[in-house]
């Protein structure tokens, strides 16, 4: 989510620069929200369980619909504070939301997958089977609030994409609002807990202030200091991300794994577990080598 939000700069901003009219650039954003809420729905294994129980939400879903409100945003209110002030409309909004819009029979702010207005919400309007038994973590109002940190990459993004600024603001901009973030995060969560599965706005503010220091750092390792060569595995991946996401899923790359190191596991007991493991971390990123010097790249 964070870093789909730091890419906006460097892809919508600047085509912006460039006089591409915004409506253009909302609608690939929108096409690009529909594909990935498709692509996710084939993850989930719809197609093959059946359409009756499909589940609609899913992880690409919630990066579509986040990427996609951050986009309606930077275009619409392209000034730094105006992304700042929605920062701070989508986190308030959730909180008010989760803490003080009653559930009908439980009441309000009761922050359990039974009593959570997000599962109410999504029990309400989400059609198809809840990954949850009451609530899905990749619902409706989690999507929205999962829209806070996606929104927090593009202020980093932009923080990057200045030219303006030298690399050690950047890096003091970037730690500072990272280590706000945490404070802000550990402060409220006395009456406001952190909970990853119903993207509490603590949980944003940990998660992003966690991501801006992360970011800080290799902006530093690898962009300052020019340690890059190391990261050259993780660019292998990162460049067919959503293929290798849905490779894994589709295919039984522990099985291929299997039938080549067979010979090897089975005479490590649960050692080759992990012999296993590292098989398909091998061959699956062979596959996505072989995909890079053939140029190959699947993109949504």
């Amino acid at each position: 989510m964070f870093i789909s939000g730091v890419a906006i700069p460097f892809s919508v901003q600047s085509k912006l620069e460039k006089k591409v009219p915004g409506r253009h650039l909302i609608a690939k954003a929108f096409k690009r929200l529909a594909f990935l809420i498709l692509l996710g729905i084939l993850y989930n294994g719809t197609f093959m369980n059946g359409f009756q129980d499909g589940r609609i939400a899913s992880v690409l879903g919630q990066i579509g619909i986040a990427y996609f409100l951050t986009v309606v945003i930077v275009i619409n209110f392209p000034d730094f504070r105006h992304k700042l002030i929605w920062l701070g409309v989508i986190l308030t909004s959730v909180g008010i939301i989760q803490l003080l819009v009653p559930v009908p029979g439980i009441g309000a702010g009761v922050l359990t997958p039974e009593g959570c207005i997000n599962g109410y919400i999504d029990q309400a309007l989400l059609p198809g089977r809840l990954i949850g038994d009451s609530f899905d973590p990749e619902g409706i109002l989690c999507s929205y609030s999962a829209t806070a940190i996606t929104l927090m990459g593009t202020i980093a993004g932009s923080i990057l994409h200045n030219r303006k600024t030298g690399d050690w603001q950047k890096l003091a901009y970037l730690t500072t609002a990272g280590v706000l973030g945490i404070v802000f995060a550990i402060l409220l969560s006395s009456f406001y807990p952190i909970i990853k599965s119903c993207w509490t706005s603590t949980f944003n503010l940990l998660a992003g202030g966690i991501s801006f220091i992360l970011m800080a750092f290799f902006y530093l390792l690898i962009d300052h200091w020019g340690f890059k060569t190391w990261a050259f595995y993780f660019r292998i991946i990162g460049k067919n991300s959503i293929f290798v996401y849905l490779f894994n899923r589709i295919v039984d790359v522990y099985r291929i794994s299997g039938f080549f190191l067979g010979w090897l596991t089975n005479s490590l007991g649960e050692n080759g577990e992990l012999l296993l493991l590292v098989g398909n971390l091998i061959f699956t990123w062979l596959l996505l080598y072989y995909m890079f010097r053939k140029k190959i790249f699947l993109r949504v």
